[in-house]
């Protein structure tokens, strides 16, 4: 029996990028600026932030030491009845969890994905990397209280695991909940609009100056 040959990472990354481009080409938006904001003109007021995309759409990724766990919870997902999105890795070599955590914040910040999860050995630099896509709210959860407050408190949109911190069952415990948790009450909105707000003054390109 031939042995199954894995797709060639590259390949996958560049089909990805391509679809994310096509995608934020359409929506007029970029991954890099606010929307809503001109040159110049400072950060517009933060909206209370709404759910976004179909809530069954989710998009998933893993380095080298979270593509075992990252299987499992494919499957157990489809299972489910949701619809995901494999961003990779596809083997245990080496590689940077940077690249698959940008994917996924990516996936979710266009709104061609509700979700996101992220796999890496803690889960830490996952969370730190999604943060950096506007409009993308990542925690990292290693047990069902923290993955239930997350999303009702925080309205978090991407949860990243650590494949080291916790067992496979709690793994899966934790996705279930981050998934069920609907975000809360309008307080918290107001909050989350704030962190919003943040973003937003650091990603608003500044006017020139005069020369």
């Amino acid at each position: 029996m031939a042995e199954r040959r894995l797709p060639d990472e590259i390949v996958i990354r560049q089909l990805v990028e391509r679809a994310l481009e096509a995608v934020e080409a359409g929506s007029g938006r970029s991954s890099t600026s606010a929307p809503g904001a001109a040159p110049g003109a400072g950060p517009a007021p933060a909206p209370v932030p709404s759910p976004a995309g179909d809530p069954k759409t989710i998009a998933i990724g893993a380095d080298h030491g979270g593509f075992a766990l990252k299987a499992v919870l494919i499957k157990h997902l489809r299972d489910k009845g949701f619809s995901v999105t494999d961003c990779g890795t596809n083997g245990p070599d080496a590689v940077d969890y940077p690249d698959f955590a940008h994917v996924v914040a990516r996936l979710v910040s266009t709104g061609a994905c509700a979700t996101g999860i992220v796999i890496d050995g803690a889960g830490i630099g996952s969370a730190m990397t999604a943060n950096k896509v506007p409009g993308v709210r990542a925690a990292n959860a290693h047990d069902t209280s923290m993955a239930r407050n997350a999303r009702e408190h925080n309205y978090a949109n991407v949860l990243t695991l650590g494949a080291r911190m916790i067992g496979e069952g709690m793994a899966l415990e934790v996705t279930d909940t981050f998934l069920a948790t609907p975000w809360g009450a309008e307080r918290h909105g107001r909050r989350v609009a704030k962190i919003t707000q943040i973003e937003q003054q650091y990603s608003t390109p500044k006017a020139e100056e005069p020369r």
